[in-house]
């Protein structure tokens, strides 16, 4: 039964993390379009806090997907799996670089046009795909 919770838990978190990388680049698309100083720093403040949000929530969802992993045991040595991780792996490393991102605008150091902003956004819809089908169809 814990298990089943832990899941619901996860999937909720997950979602919500993944609300988070759909929307910031967002934000970014309109901060690299912005040229009044007051709406910059509106979009910057939503986008500090946005990206708090999201990780705040992604360490439960990771630690959630973890537990139902390692000691649920759900998926070990199969491979299916281990492509999740990697999807896993590359969303963290695009938070990451979304944090980055967020520092060169504050510090006024984006050299990024809005097109740029608009592609790197589909990133996320495809680890969320791949990641899906990898849980859902188990390929391998």
């Amino acid at each position: 039964m814990l298990m089943l919770w832990v899941k619901a838990l996860h999937i909720v978190l997950i979602a919500s993390w993944f609300a988070g990388l759909f929307y910031l680049p967002r934000i970014y698309v309109n901060l690299a379009m912005e040229s009044d100083p007051a709406a910059q720093q509106r979009l910057l403040l939503m986008a500090r806090k946005l990206f708090r949000f999201m990780t705040m929530i992604a360490v439960p969802a990771l630690a959630c997907g973890l537990w139902l992993w390692l000691v649920v045991g759900i998926g070990q040595g199969q491979g299916w799996m281990q492509a999740k991780l990697g999807v896993v792996i590359l969303l963290i490393a695009y938070h990451a670089y979304c944090g980055r991102l967020l520092s060169l605008f504050e510090q006024g150091r984006n050299t990024r046009s809005h097109k740029w902003y608009r592609w790197f956004n589909e990133l996320p819809v495809l680890g969320m795909l791949a990641a899906v089908v990898l849980v859902v169809v188990k390929p391998f």
